[in-house]
């Protein structure tokens, strides 16, 4: 049995594409429709493991975009508001300033959690969350909740998740002084299980933002 994974060997750098109509009109079909450039790969092959979601981000001055394809699913999406880390979704953690060289977070490290659902009065509507990072030595400031815009697409198979963190979300977001971010993310499906960007549960990612990758906002 392999004690650690192939992917903390390495230090990953990942181009976060610009693109600058996002959001879309609230009107139309999709909140980002980002292309295949920005997608994020996590290289799971390395340790044997096989994806059931496809991450994209994409960044503009107003703040950054993320969609997440989920398939393989025959279940609707479950979720609880008390319990982000257990629910259908995908959590996002971000460094504003991505020093990477401390293993507790500072007030520019946040923890964002997008589920499919968990909302509403049946918990069947989907959600936006922010809580603390463990253990960190600083807390960052909560965003408003509803300047976040989030949209939930049923598909076949599953379903597709768009969200759009706006700048203020974000403390600390400044793309011309620190282009470079600290991030990792994890979806998480109660049917298909838990992917992550690099090591999963084995290592204490979800605490420790020396574990995390970079993320370059590139034009």
């Amino acid at each position: 049995m392999q004690l650690i994974p192939n992917r903390f060997y390495f230090r990953m750098s990942y181009p976060c594409r610009f693109v600058k109509q996002m959001p879309l009109d609230d009107e139309g079909d999709s909140l980002l429709d980002l292309s295949e450039s920005c997608r994020i790969d996590n290289f799971a092959a390395m340790d044997g493991q096989r994806n059931f979601a496809e991450v994209r981000l994409a960044w503009n001055d107003a703040g950054l975009g993320l969609e997440v394809n989920v398939k393989g699913k025959e279940q609707t999406p479950q979720g609880d508001s008390s319990r982000p880390r257990s629910s259908d979704g995908v959590t996002l953690w971000l460094d504003t300033r991505g020093d990477r060289t401390f293993h507790r977070g500072s007030r520019y490290c946040h923890q964002f959690h997008f589920l499919a659902a968990g909302g509403g009065r049946d918990k069947d509507e989907h959600l936006f969350l922010q809580s603390k990072v463990h253990r960190a030595l600083h807390d960052a400031t909560f965003a408003d909740a509803s300047a976040v815009q989030l949209r939930v697409e049923a598909i076949r198979g599953g379903y597709r998740l768009e969200a759009f963190l706006p700048a203020e979300a974000m403390n600390g977001f400044d793309p011309v002084e620190h282009p470079k971010l600290g991030f990792y993310y994890a979806v998480r499906d109660l049917e298909l299980g838990e992917q992550t960007l690099g090591p999963g549960a084995d290592l204490p990612f979800a605490d420790d933002p020396s574990l995390w990758a970079t993320l370059h906002l590139a034009k």
